[in-house]
């Protein structure tokens, strides 16, 4: 049985408490979110491993794809310019699929763990549409130059 004497402290303790689990629970939410940005944006689903808190998120955008790790203080981002693309490869398993975004110089591929297999046939036909756009806009007709 409790002491009338001691309600006051359980029910101050209890208070702190869950304030506490509001503020980290707000937190998680916070830090969670894309960042405003343009372009198309594509979270790891937190039933995946390694993103059970902060899950990551990737930006593709017609310039880059961007990948952005959320961590308890600040973030890391991994930018690629759709230029420097040389490859898209999606992994899929059983509940989750893979991404796997490659450069042109075979080094630091972006790797997009957790994401749903509708979200990766996503993001790989951006990618896909990004750069033929991209690519098109730099062809210059020769016939103009010539005379």
């Amino acid at each position: 049985m409790v002491d009338s004497s001691s309600l006051p402290l359980l029910l101050t303790a209890l208070y702190i408490v869950c304030g506490g689990l509001l503020m980290l629970s707000l937190f998680i939410y916070i830090k969670g979110r894309p960042p405003v940005t343009e372009g198309h944006a594509f979270r790891a689903s937190r039933l995946s491993s390694g993103n059970r808190l902060l899950p990551t998120q990737v930006i593709i955008t017609p310039q880059s794809v961007v990948r952005y790790t959320p961590r308890w203080i600040g973030r890391h981002e991994h930018s690629i310019h759709m230029a420097h693309v040389a490859s898209v490869r999606i992994d899929t398993k059983l509940l989750f699929s893979d991404v796997y975004i490659e450069t042109t110089g075979g080094t630091s591929a972006i790797v997009c763990t957790g994401h749903t297999k509708g979200d990766a046939r996503r993001m790989k036909a951006l990618v896909e549409q990004y750069q033929s756009e991209y690519y098109k806009q730099q062809e210059r007709p020769a016939s103009a130059t010539r005379v």
